[in-house]
């Protein structure tokens, strides 16, 4: 699990260095365009270095589970985005919420009535499981977050070309190279592992919070420096606290689950954060909203 962050760090410095060159020196279609050889390549390097492992009866997709709870979290997401335009009283929002309630009860039902569900809800009867899955959506609530409003803070408010924003978004990358190496000592106590990365988290929301146009780079990155450390302190036990949650067979379902909360709480983070920037919108733009919403996600 260490390697694993590591790689995400890795990978989130060389796209914020590689991306912010391109943004400053190429069109921005290049940045996709360059992903087709890479995608080649590593589609290649798996299939030659990956073990073929037999399929299973079990393993057969559930197109109706997959729909009714992919449209139930779009629903709600669209009443998150989209409230702050329509109101949140308004016929639309609330039956956005309304329907997305609906089909996550419906896919509830179907899972547990299906002999081959997308997955079974009755998984999250285990504690350690649930405990390990909201953590790991809270973690990508307030990383994605970041995401969001850091780029534009640093353009926008700051006044850096992309090829500087790649550069000066690095300490975001720093921690999660390096403080998965220190996480895995502690790995008997996962617990006040995980809840001080993400109370390191949360502060360095809160204090990325506090920045405006006159705050030094040096005290932003050091910021980005104690979301990074939360990061890299927290996703690895995480990551192995979901997965080692269920039998050996179920390990699949298990990495499922993990990934799929990291997917949930980005989306979320995301959205949350635009509908709070939104909301609070002045004559100065991001300048105006980037405060509340961070405050609102830590």
């Amino acid at each position: 699990m260490a390697s694993w962050t590591l790689a995400i760090g890795l990978g989130g410095l060389a796209g914020n260095l590689g991306g912010g060159l391109i943004g400053q020196f190429l069109s921005w279609r290049a940045l996709f365009a360059v992903m087709v050889p890479l995608a080649a390549v590593l589609a290649a390097a798996v299939a030659l270095a990956v073990p073929r492992t037999a399929r299973t009866a079990r393993g057969n997709p559930d197109p109706l589970g997959t729909v009714l709870l992919t449209a139930g979290l779009v629903a709600v997401l669209f009443g998150i985005i989209e409230g702050p335009a329509y109101g949140w009283g308004s016929p639309r929002i609330v039956a956005a919420f309304a329907v997305g309630v609906l089909l996550v009860a419906v896919f509830t039902r179907h899972a547990l009535r299906s002999p081959a569900p997308l997955f079974d809800p009755r998984v999250f009867a285990r504690p350690r499981l649930r405990a390990a899955t909201l953590g790991t959506a809270t973690g990508f609530f307030g990383l994605f977050a970041l995401f969001y409003v850091n780029s534009q803070y640093l353009q926008d408010i700051k006044g850096y070309g992309a090829a500087l924003t790649g550069v000066a978004i690095v300490p975001l990358t720093v921690g999660m190279a390096l403080m998965p190496r220190l996480a895995a000592r502690w790995s008997d106590r996962p617990r006040p592992v995980i809840g001080g990365g993400l109370a390191l988290i949360g502060l360095g929301l809160l204090g990325a919070s506090t920045a405006d146009a006159g705050t030094p780079y040096p005290l932003y990155a050091c910021w980005l420096l104690v979301i990074s450390a939360g990061t890299g302190l927290s996703m690895p036990a995480l990551t192995v606290g979901v997965v080692t949650s269920l039998p050996p067979h179920q390990a699949g379902l298990g990495s499922g689950l993990g990934t799929s909360a990291r997917e949930l709480g980005a989306a979320l983070g995301v959205a949350v954060t635009g509908t709070v920037l939104a909301a609070h919108q002045g004559a100065r733009g991001l300048a105006d909203g980037m405060a509340p919403a961070l405050r609102i996600v830590a």
